[in-house]
C-alpha cells in the first residue's frame, strides 16, 4: 500500500491539492496505522488514476512527470527540517534566485498573502546582472509610489526574506503603529531613516533566526539527522548578505543610496501596501463591479480561519437566511473594517473592560468600543452584516470571544500554525482544508 501511495503522490497527473493530501496517507501506510476505510478508498484512486493513465497513453497523450529544482530548494526537502511556517512559505512562493539566493518577486510576495498555492512553475528563474539593471531601472522612486505598486513592478523585481518579515507586518499594523515602527529604524532619532538604518533590520532578523537555527542544528547533530546539511544550505538562501539592492531599498532610498526616509512617507508606503493587498481580495469577489455582496464578504472574513467544514457553512447559511436580499457591501466599507482588524488587540482588552462579566455585547457597545479603538465608525450595515454571521441565536447580542479568536486567523492570514493529525483524520481534514479554500 505504501508503494502505490508514494507512486500516487508523485505523479504529474494529480492535482497538487490531491498530492499532498495522499502524502499524508502515505506516511501513515508506513507505520501500518491505515483504516479498512482508508484502504478502500486509496484503491478507488488508484484505480481511477490507472484508467486515466491508460486512457492518455491510448490517445497519443503523454505523461511528463513535473521538472524538480535543486534539492536543497525542492518543497519536499523542507518536511524534516525545522523551518517556521514562513520560511517555508517564501521559500514556496520565492520564484527567482541571484548566486545563491532566493528572492521573491513583488507578484510573488501578493501571492503569498492572497493566495493558498503558488502559481505553478517548473523551476525558479536565474537572474543576471543584465536583469537586476533592468530593475533597477524601473523600479518607482519614493515619490511615485501608489496603492497598485506591487501589481506594476509584477514580476520585475526582487523582495528579500527579510523585507518578507516586514512586509507582512506592514499588513497587521494599526495606524497608530506607524510611527512605532518608524522610530525603530530611526536609531538616531533625526526624524529620518537612511540606509544604514534601515538595513539594521536585516542584522536583527538574520542574527535571531541563526541563533535559532544553531540550537536547530545541535539537536540534529546530536540524533545524527541528515538534514543537518540541508538546513545549512537554507540558512545561506534565506540569510546571505545582500549583494544586490533590492526593490525595496531603491524605492526607499533610490539608486545611490543617498536619499531619506521621511516618516510621511514611510506612512504612505505602509497604507498604499495595505491598500493594494486588500484591493486584491475585494477584486477577486467583485468581478469589476462596485460592492460585493454580504456572502462574499463573509466568505473573505472566514477564508483564512481553522473552522471545520460544517462550521463554515454554517456561518454562511446562517447568513443567506438572516439577508435574503442583502444590498452589498463597498471597497470603503470592507476596509474600514479589515482596519478595524489590525487593532483587534485593542478592541479585546476594550471589550474585557467594557463587560468584566464576559457578557455578550450589542451593535451600539461594538460600534462604540470600534470607535474607541480607531478613532474611525463603521457603517451601520457592516456591523449589522457582521451580527447576522456571527450571532449565535438571532437575540443581537455578539459574543464578542468567539468572534475575536475567527478574527485573529483571518488577521494571521494562514501563517499562524496549527496541530497536526494523523492517519484518516489528517486526510480528511486536509480535504475540508482545500475544498474550504477554492469556495
Amino acid at each position: 500500500m505504501a508503494t502505490i501511495l508514494g507512486r500516487l503522490s508523485r505523479s504529474a497527473t494529480i492535482p497538487g491539492r490531491h498530492s499532498r493530501c495522499l502524502r499524508t496517507l502515505k506516511t501513515q501506510a508506513f507505520r501500518g496505522s491505515l483504516t479498512t476505510s482508508s484502504t478502500a478508498y486509496l484503491c478507488g484512486v488508484a484505480a481511477a488514476t490507472s484508467a486515466y493513465l491508460g486512457w492518455r497513453w491510448l490517445h497519443g497523450g503523454s505523461v511528463v512527470q513535473a521538472a524538480k529544482p535543486r534539492r536543497h530548494i525542492d518543497e519536499s526537502s523542507l518536511r524534516g527540517l525545522k523551518l517556521n511556517h514562513r520560511e517555508r512559505r517564501f521559500i514556496k512562493f520565492s520564484s527567482v534566485e541571484y548566486q545563491g539566493q532566493l528572492y521573491m518577486s513583488p507578484q510573488d510576495f501578493i501571492e503569498s498573502v492572497t493566495d493558498s498555492e503558488p502559481r505553478p512553475r517548473l523551476k525558479r528563474r536565474m537572474l543576471s546582472e543584465r536583469d537586476l539593471e533592468q530593475f533597477a531601472q524601473e523600479t518607482p522612486a519614493l515619490s511615485k509610489g501608489s496603492p497598485d505598486m506591487f501589481r506594476t513592478i509584477f514580476d520585475k523585481g526582487i523582495i528579500s526574506y527579510t523585507e518578507y518579515l516586514f512586509l507582512l507586518s506592514i499588513l497587521t499594523k494599526p495606524q497608530t503603529g506607524f510611527r512605532i515602527a518608524f522610530n525603530m529604524f530611526d536609531t538616531d532619532g533625526n526624524e529620518r531613516v537612511d540606509k544604514e538604518e534601515f538595513l539594521v533590520l536585516e542584522k536583527i532578523f538574520s542574527t535571531a533566526r541563526r541563533d535559532r537555527l544553531n540550537r536547530a542544528l545541535e539537536g540534529a547533530v546530536k540524533a545524527n539527522d541528515a538534514g543537518a546539511d540541508d538546513e545549512v544550505v537554507l540558512e545561506d538562501e534565506l540569510q546571505k548578505s545582500h549583494v544586490v539592492d533590492t526593490t525595496l531599498l531603491l524605492h526607499f532610498f533610490g539608486r545611490k543610496g543617498k536619499q531619506d526616509l521621511k516618516f510621511e512617507e514611510f506612512k504612505m508606503f505602509m497604507e498604499n501596501l495595505q491598500t493594494e493587498v486588500l484591493e486584491i481580495e475585494f477584486n477577486e469577489f467583485s468581478k469589476g463591479l462596485p460592492a460585493i455582496t454580504e456572502l462574499d464578504f463573509a466568505k473573505i472574513l472566514l477564508r483564512y480561519t481553522y473552522l471545520q467544514s460544517d462550521q463554515y457553512e454554517m456561518y454562511l447559511e446562517r447568513l443567506l437566511d438572516r439577508i435574503p436580499e442583502g444590498k452589498g457591501i463597498t471597497f470603503s466599507e470592507f476596509k474600514s473594517f479589515c482596519q478595524f482588524l489590525n487593532t483587534l488587540d485593542d478592541f479585546a482588552i476594550a471589550m474585557k473592560m467594557y463587560t468584566l462579566a464576559d457578557q455578550p455585547i450589542s451593535q451600539e457597545e461594538f460600534h462604540r468600543a470600534v470607535k474607541i479603538c480607531t478613532g474611525a465608525e463603521l457603517s451601520p450595515h457592516i456591523v449589522d452584516t457582521v451580527f447576522k454571521i456571527f450571532d449565535d441565536d438571532g437575540d443581537g447580542q455578539l459574543s464578542y470571544k468567539e468572534f475575536i479568536a475567527i478574527m485573529r486567523d483571518r488577521l494571521h492570514r494562514g501563517f499562524k500554525q496549527t496541530s497536526r493529525s494523523e492517519g484518516w483524520d489528517a486526510f480528511k481534514q486536509c480535504v475540508k482544508s482545500e475544498m474550504k479554500a477554492v469556495v
